[in-house]
């Protein structure tokens, strides 16, 4: 099964790949909106718009550390690379201001849930730091709720969760 994203609403359509030649044009009316949308089946111009799937491309000279997007029922695999400054992680939507969009189904996850500021310390060290955004269902480290005000130091191999999406922090010590 192939997902594809509605350009007005989106939200997720699956239809069967199998079924269908390269170069073959499909038209779509999405379920939940009644936009019409066609695609066309072969090599994806957007495939390069996606996180990359290959954490060992994508983060080639990441010296700021990524986030892994556990794929689940709402959303795909996606690498998140990280900048030094604030990284505003949230739901991809319209409108939305994050610089670390996921694209997901997830309707626990806000916009704007969570934050990873990276900083270096007065040693040059890289700190990074999670915060909760404020969100609506909490942000949690390491299944420990964040509180309001709290500031926490990741470390390589920590699990994040925000709505039902789970996110695994990596960094190269």
């Amino acid at each position: 099964m192939k997902r594809i994203l509605c350009p007005k609403c989106e939200n997720y359509l699956s239809f069967d790949e199998t079924k269908y030649s390269e170069g073959q044009s499909l038209v779509f009316i999405c379920e939940h909106c009644g936009k019409q949308f066609s695609i066309r089946i072969g090599k994806s111009k957007m495939k390069d718009m996606h996180k990359n799937e290959d954490p060992d491309a994508e983060t080639a000279g990441s010296e700021f550390g990524y986030l892994t997007v556990v794929e689940n029922v709402f959303g795909y695999k996606q690498i998140l690379k990280l900048k030094e400054g604030d990284n505003v992680i949230g739901r991809r939507c319209v409108g939305s201001v994050v610089n670390q969009p996921i694209e997901s189904g997830d309707m626990s996850m806000d916009r704007r849930h969570c934050i990873v500021n990276v900083k270096q310390n007065k040693y040059g060290k890289i700190i990074h730091t999670l915060r909760d955004a404020p969100s609506l269902t909490g942000t949690f480290l390491m299944n420990e709720l964040l509180q309001e005000k709290d500031r926490i130091q990741i470390k390589n191999g920590d699990i994040i969760t925000i709505g039902a999406t789970t996110l695994i922090f990596h960094k190269d010590d």
